[in-house]
């Protein structure tokens, strides 16, 4: 009798849970992911509310991107597909990339490239700290950090860049150490898994005149399948803090 009323409770508790999973779902609008919910432990249905992202906003293209909303840092662009060509797509002529030259301001420029593991560098990065790329107005934050971090277009993880002033940008700590090394990290787990091709173009965005660039559309696509694949556009925000793209002077929000 204990057995078939334990089987019993098992069944009712079954179902129980299955009608949870279904509002958890309904309730994201299906934005979620169900593996995360443990059946044995209803303190994952708050995890899964808590760390459930939500889904980017999307914009036809740079040219109607509007300003940062203090909330969505990485939004996606033509509905987060590249805009590469076959021509752009082309392996023939293996591993490659190319640098823009500072225009008349100094600014950096567009950033392409086709990565490959093999151009993956074996050796440490070297300093950096000689290069001053335009905006760069130093602060230290509450935090005992600096603001700005010397930002690569394309990591020195990929094809072994070390002071290029076309290839480094001035970027906030959150803009390059959280949003761009979140995309970075991703392309690099694919490279050294596979024998795989991506290409890759970065692209900053300022605004008329000013020297601090607003943010950069990040363009990611895998050749041979499509495992990682980015059209994004990043701001260059830092929480608590507020940028003068023009100058590229910082403070503090009260």
């Amino acid at each position: 009798m204990a057995k078939k009323n334990k089987s019993k409770v098992t069944k009712t508790k079954g179902v129980l849970f299955g009608l949870i999973a279904l509002a958890i779902f309904t309730a994201t609008a299906g934005q979620v992911d169900l593996n995360q919910f443990d059946p044995n432990n209803l303190e994952s249905i708050a995890h899964i509310f808590k760390f459930n992202p939500e889904k980017p906003l999307n914009y036809a293209s740079l040219e109607v991107l509007p300003e940062y909303d203090g909330k969505h840092a990485v939004v996606e662009l033509n509905q987060n597909v590249p805009e590469f060509t076959l021509n752009d797509l082309s392996t023939e002529k293996g591993y490659w990339q190319t640098f823009t030259d500072l225009d008349a301001l100094n600014r950096v420029g567009q950033a392409n490239a086709l990565l490959h593991k093999d151009f993956m560098p074996k050796d440490d990065r070297e300093s950096i700290s000689n290069v001053y790329p335009t905006g760069w107005k130093q602060k230290k934050m509450k935090s005992g950090n600096m603001i700005y971090n010397r930002s690569h277009l394309i990591g020195h993880q990929f094809t072994g860049e070390n002071a290029n002033w076309k290839n480094l940008m001035t970027g906030t700590e959150y803009f390059n150490q959280v949003e761009m090394k979140n995309i970075e990290q991703q392309v690099a787990v694919h490279l050294r898994s596979t024998d795989h091709y991506v290409r890759y173009r970065v692209t900053p965005y300022f605004k008329g005149q000013e020297l601090t660039a607003r943010g950069v559309q990040m363009e990611v696509q895998c050749v041979e399948d499509e495992d990682v694949t980015f059209n994004v556009f990043l701001y260059n925000v830092q929480d608590g803090y507020s940028i003068d793209y023009a100058t590229g002077q910082v403070s503090e929000e009260k």
